[in-house]
């Protein structure tokens, strides 16, 4: 028995005694693999939840993989033994392990609007059962949400769920994208916390990563001609990095920062920054490839710009919902100079995201954590 099946079988037991105490019907658990703090969709439906009527547990998965706690083993499997509901924002290994009690709800939030790369049990090659254990890692939902009609049917695949549980309620963390008093005071925290931002226009490059698995997780950095951007945009933008969080760990522990120093006040990396929804609001153009941050995005109407060198390789490896151009509702660029010229021309396809929204998110309206509690916690609550 190695180490992952030794901790695997101990949470199983933990869970299983842990079933002797009943299940605490006011107690509302939030895991997030997020740092230290609840941000996106978690955080919309913590602050929702009167504290006057539920008890509010907040436990975070990275703590308790990186350290392998004892301790923190047998905090979290309880609170997951006994707390009524249950709110994820991502995959975890824990989760798929419990023997949920019919009462209990367990409700997968995700942490990514849309639908846009395969997940779960869609990546599953029918004629490859040896990766079937690397994909269908999502068990033991009750609901999940989604943010529009047209993606339940694929969600409930990648979550093997029956699609009646897939709810089109919109996604709470596009709630603030309908109220210009929040935009305008996040903003503002942002430029107090970063006055350097108000000088020049942004470009954000917030791609995802490669790889099957986030500790797999790779990205060509010699794709990026970083002299080529400072030369062309130096005078007017400041360049922003925001790495995908299983990017900036590798990052971290492998010292791979980009020199930037011959670079003057044009790169700055700000991946250590929790929500990259706000970053957003600052944002002029956008720079990204198959990220989920294209659903958010595409509320604002600012230019997008997909950097894809790799595209026919990715779509091969990972899949996709839809085929990669009824996702683009911005310039296309697989090479250097098409970036250049791309963000440049700051084209905002105006008509092409008008189809994207109604296809993707058709269901945020500026009242998604809202519906999303009615779904929850309301008896007569109606299904999408």
């Amino acid at each position: 028995m190695n180490k992952r099946q030794f901790y695997d079988k101990i949470i199983q037991i933990l869970n299983l005694i842990f079933h002797i105490f009943s299940v605490k019907k006011k107690w509302v658990l939030f895991f997030s693999y997020a740092g230290d703090v609840l941000v996106s969709n978690l955080a919309c439906m913590y602050d929702i939840i009167p504290e006057s009527e539920y008890k509010k547990i907040v436990l975070f998965g990275s703590s308790l993989t990186a350290k392998k706690n004892f301790f923190e083993i047998i905090k979290t499997v309880y609170y997951m033994s006994v707390s009524k509901y249950i709110f994820l924002d991502d995959y975890f290994r824990i989760v798929n392990l419990l023997h949920p009690r019919k009462i209990q709800q367990i409700i997968q939030l995700w942490h990514g609007s849309g639908a846009f790369k395969k997940i779960g049990y869609s990546r599953i090659d029918r004629n490859k059962k040896s990766e079937t254990k690397d994909y269908s890692n999502h068990r033991n939902y009750t609901k999940t949400i989604v943010s529009s009609e047209s993606v339940r049917e694929f969600i409930a695949e990648g979550f093997g769920m029956d699609i009646q549980d897939v709810s089109a309620t919109g996604c709470p963390k596009t709630d603030v994208f309908f109220n210009k008093t929040c935009k305008k005071e996040i903003k503002e925290k942002i430029y107090r916390k970063y006055p350097f931002l108000k000088r020049k226009k942004i470009i954000l490059f917030a791609p995802t990563y490669r790889g099957t698995k986030r500790n797999k997780a790779y990205f060509n950095y010699a794709s990026l001609d970083l002299e080529a951007l400072y030369n062309k945009f130096k005078e007017n933008y400041i360049f922003i990095f925001k790495w995908h969080p299983a990017i900036y760990k590798k990052i971290i522990e492998e010292k791979k920062h980009f020199d930037f120093s011959e670079y003057s006040n044009f790169y700055f990396d700000l991946s250590d920054y929790k929500d990259i929804n706000e970053l957003l609001f600052v944002t002029d153009v956008l720079v990204t490839d198959y990220s989920s941050v294209i659903f958010e995005y595409a509320l604002l109407k600012k230019p997008i710009v997909y950097f894809v060198p790799d595209l026919a390789e990715y779509i091969d490896n990972r899949g996709l919902y839809f085929p990669f151009d009824e996702y683009v509702y911005g310039e296309i660029a697989e090479t250097s100079q098409e970036l250049l010229s791309a963000i440049e021309k700051e084209d905002l396809m105006l008509n092409k995201r008008e189809k994207f929204l109604k296809t993707f998110m058709n269901k945020c309206d500026g009242n998604s954590t809202k519906k999303v509690y009615d779904l929850v916690f309301c008896k007569n609550a109606r299904k999408s």
